[in-house]
């Protein structure tokens, strides 16, 4: 299986971590290709937001409060919370907490068991070059530096592709 990771938001670093490694749990050969931002999920620093920009179904659940407070949905437009100033942060903050309190695993922890798990980890050279980063910004488990023709060839391979 081949997942093609593009976006580094802290919602959208979950499908690749949980579908790879639980590929691999499964005995499947699995890589992760990171291009543009997804590309940041390989960063040795993670400081991972979420953003009601561009995902109008993202709903506001409190994660902790009174009683009559927690689990309930905030009914405010993504537009509105997008110009909040420090939503974005009090969103991540609130997410991690409630994803904390139900026992889902970290971006951290989850990277880490992709690794572990033999999961191939790809990163896009081109963009590293377009970002003007360096390999050093990464962590070590990085499996092969290459740009999309260097990709494709262990795509074409592949039973599953995925983009997410």
């Amino acid at each position: 299986m081949t997942i093609i990771a593009t976006k580094g938001t802290l919602d959208m670093a979950y499908p690749p971590f949980i579908l790879a490694s639980s590929a691999a749990a499964l005995g499947w050969d699995v890589a992760i290709f990171f291009t543009f931002y997804g590309l940041s999920l390989l960063k040795r620093d993670l400081d991972l937001q979420v953003t009601p920009l561009g995902n109008p179904a993202m709903p506001m659940i409190m994660p902790k409060g009174s009683g009559w407070l927690s689990g309930r949905q905030i009914q405010l437009p993504t537009s509105v919370m997008a110009n909040l100033p420090g939503f974005q942060r009090m969103a991540s903050q609130m997410m991690k907490k409630g994803m904390a309190q139900k026992g889902v695993a970290s971006i951290e922890e989850l990277r880490e068991l992709s690794i572990e798990a033999e999961v191939k980890m790809i990163a896009c050279q081109m963009t590293v070059e377009l970002f003007d980063w360096q390999r050093t910004d990464f962590v070590d488990e990085i499996d092969d530096w290459v740009g999309a023709a260097g990709f494709l060839p262990i795509a074409q391979k592949a039973d599953v592709n995925l983009f997410v």
